[in-house]
């Protein structure tokens, strides 16, 4: 197995500290990026994708918990004979892994 370069790692720790609302922040891993010689614009840019990233995470979580909270207030339904078709896979199409940052960079 090959090694990573040293600002390739600090870039990765960077963005999954960032993505995942570390309490450190990443914020270690600027000092280490800059004497790499990592450029100002390249890290953010990582810190665009992962605040992007940590953002849509988090506004789908926010939907699904609002789906499942509003479900709590339905009335329960009605008990139905168990169908053996019930519990097939159905493949969903379409959608993107990811929608891009706000100024246009892909996180996918």
């Amino acid at each position: 197995m090959s090694e990573l370069h040293p600002s390739i790692v600090a870039l990765v720790a960077l963005a999954a500290n960032i993505a995942s609302n570390h309490p450190n922040r990443g914020l270690c891993q600027i000092d280490k990026l800059k004497g790499y010689g990592v450029s100002k614009e390249q890290i953010d840019s990582v810190i665009e994708i992962a605040r992007h990233i940590r953002d849509e995470a988090a506004q789908k979580l926010d939907a699904s918990f609002d789906e499942a909270y509003a479900e709590g207030w339905q009335p329960a339904k009605p008990k139905l004979k168990a169908d053996p078709f019930a519990n097939i896979a159905i493949k969903e199409t379409g959608g993107a892994c990811c929608t891009p940052t706000q100024s246009g960079q892909s996180c996918c």
